[in-house]
């Protein structure tokens, strides 16, 4: 399992519940872009659209020695591969408790393309602070006991 990219903003911002990973269909010249590494899951997050999940605003980078003829890199909409049961029960999740689904990481698996996901609450900016703090004070008690 190797790791493509990563949203490290979602860890600050959100509360991460539940995590779930489906496939990502992409076309072949976004394949080669993501395992060189240009893909950039910041400001992403997933839908639902006719009963299906997608991803949205994810960046994937034009991979050069494709030629001209590729698909727009911000190309708004790329479908989630979930399994029904996952599905229907997301739904009902993010319907119902009103949660967020934010892409984590994006990382390859036997050779295929995977997107790992959490439902997700959203943070208040006094909760973001009181995060930051306990991690001040966990590492200065990590530093204090190594001595």
């Amino acid at each position: 399992m190797t790791s493509l990219a990563s949203n490290k903003k979602a860890h600050h911002d959100f509360e991460l519940l539940e995590d779930f990973e489906g496939g990502l269909k992409l076309t072949g010249p976004e394949v080669k872009s993501v395992r060189a590494g240009n893909t950039s899951l910041t400001g992403a997050f997933l839908t639902f659209q006719k009963g299906e999940l997608y991803l949205k605003n994810a960046h994937i980078g034009h991979y050069a020695p494709a030629g001209k003829d590729q698909p727009e890199n911000t190309r708004l909409d790329r479908k989630v591969l979930v399994h029904k049961r996952e599905l229907n029960r997301l739904r009902a999740k993010h319907e119902a408790e009103r949660l967020t689904i934010v892409p984590i990481s994006l990382y390859t698996s036997r050779g295929f393309v995977k997107l790992g996901f959490a439902l997700a609450r959203g943070k208040k900016k006094h909760e973001k602070r009181e995060t930051l703090k306990q991690r001040d004070l966990d590492r200065e008690i990590r530093t204090r006991m190594k001595e």
